[in-house]
């Protein structure tokens, strides 16, 4: 049990790495394109990432995860109103 609590900090790195990666390729789509939609996933994807490395860095039972979930769901949520505009245009 011991073992699995020490990879699960190192899994949540890996995760927040990835989303830092995933929204770098958002950005440089946005300066080829400049389409905001590519810009409001780059955001939301360093949002998402921000989360995890805060996920992986707080304890597991403290009452700060709920501000780490509300960052998630902001990310969530400037995603849906990206795609509301690229539609409404």
């Amino acid at each position: 049990m011991g073992r699995l609590l020490t990879l699960v900090p190192f899994m949540q790195g890996a995760v927040a790495m990835g989303c830092v990666v995933a929204g770098m390729f958002f950005l440089r789509f946005w300066r080829e394109s400049r389409d905001r939609l590519f810009l409001f996933f780059c955001v939301a994807f360093w949002m998402l990432g921000l989360s995890y490395l805060a996920l992986g860095t707080v304890a597991v039972a403290t009452e700060w995860r709920v501000y780490v979930f509300l960052l998630r769901l902001l990310a969530f949520c400037t995603i849906v109103v990206g795609i509301a505009e690229k539609n409404r245009r």
